[in-house]
């Protein structure tokens, strides 16, 4: 298990991360969400020993994290952080080696991750040669192949199509299911709220929001309501409870300050006869990720 326990970090008299808990277990995705400055980055260089923090403790499988275990540590950035002018094989020996693996055994997980991903054809190509999809294939290719038991994803899906985004959803999947422990960061909240049932929110390096994913929505009163059908606008607009009226494509979205006040909508729009479809939903994440933070975490 990594245990974060109240740890802070400070550069200078500025304090980039406050009393920050959490926990992640063998298997689990969690979300380390907020937008830029939030302390994201410094909170991910201590997890991988690259700073102490000031005040609290950080262990993986009740170790400090220090340069014995950081090989059991697997790191996707959000730069780019590969050597251009090394082919895909020597970037692969390079990572490999660093990680404290033996050459064949490099080699073996590397031709294995490089037919998964669909890219044998490269293993000599310079990484310079690739395109940027190609080249964040690599890049989580060689921060996987030593099957990391703590897995720190930073916008992993950067410069992938829709077809390598199921590649890697997959790949990420599996590695939970063999007990990878896996913190996932990402501006699409889409793929937060797909693999992340437990998460935490920073802004100016404290928690805002932390838990559960299915807690935190349930907390969070204000519904959605999905309409298709020709209803009363104004009148429903009027109605108590309701915060706003959007038209969506061929549907309209009603947000309502919490579920108490659905009957009273449905009774109203029950009126209209061509009503085909009335959905209440949770709110997105996105949603509650503007009301505590202020700001869009979409790109």
């Amino acid at each position: 298990m990594l245990k974060v326990e109240k740890i802070s970090k400070y550069y200078g008299t500025f304090k980039a991360v406050d009393q920050l808990s959490f926990t992640v277990k063998p298997g689990e995705i969690f979300g380390l969400l907020g937008i830029n400055g939030a302390g994201k980055t410094t909170t991910f260089r201590m997890l991988m020993g690259l700073l102490d923090p000031d005040e609290g403790n950080i262990t993986l499988n009740n170790k400090k994290i220090d340069y014995d275990i950081t090989d059991q540590i697997g790191f996707l950035t959000e730069e780019r952080s590969l050597l251009t002018k090394l082919t895909v094989k020597e970037q692969c020996l390079y990572y490999g080696t660093l990680k404290g693996m033996n050459k064949n055994d490099i080699l073996s997980k590397m031709h294995e991750l490089l037919e998964k991903f669909g890219i044998s054809e490269y293993e000599n190509k310079k990484i310079k040669e690739l395109s940027k999809g190609n080249q964040q294939k690599v890049q989580f290719i060689t921060a996987i192949m030593n099957n990391p038991k703590l897995l720190i994803l930073d916008e992993p899906f950067s410069g992938l199509d829709p077809f390598n985004v199921e590649l890697f959803k997959k790949e990420i999947i599996e590695l939970s299911k063999k007990g990878s422990m896996i913190i996932f960061s990402s501006h699409r909240m889409e793929h937060v709220e797909l693999f992340c049932k437990k998460l935490v929110i920073l802004m100016k390096g404290k928690s805002v929001i932390e838990g559960y994913l299915k807690d935190i929505k349930e907390k969070y009163r204000k519904k959605n309501i999905f309409v298709k059908g020709t209803i009363p606008v104004d009148q429903i607009k009027d109605q108590e409870g309701v915060i706003c009226v959007d038209k969506i494509g061929e549907e309209y979205q009603i947000k309502i300050e919490d579920s108490t006040y659905v009957s009273k909508i449905f009774k109203e729009i029950s009126k209209s006869e061509d009503i085909t479809k009335f959905v209440v939903e949770e709110p997105s994440l996105n949603e509650i990720f503007i009301e505590k933070v202020g700001e869009s975490f979409e790109e």
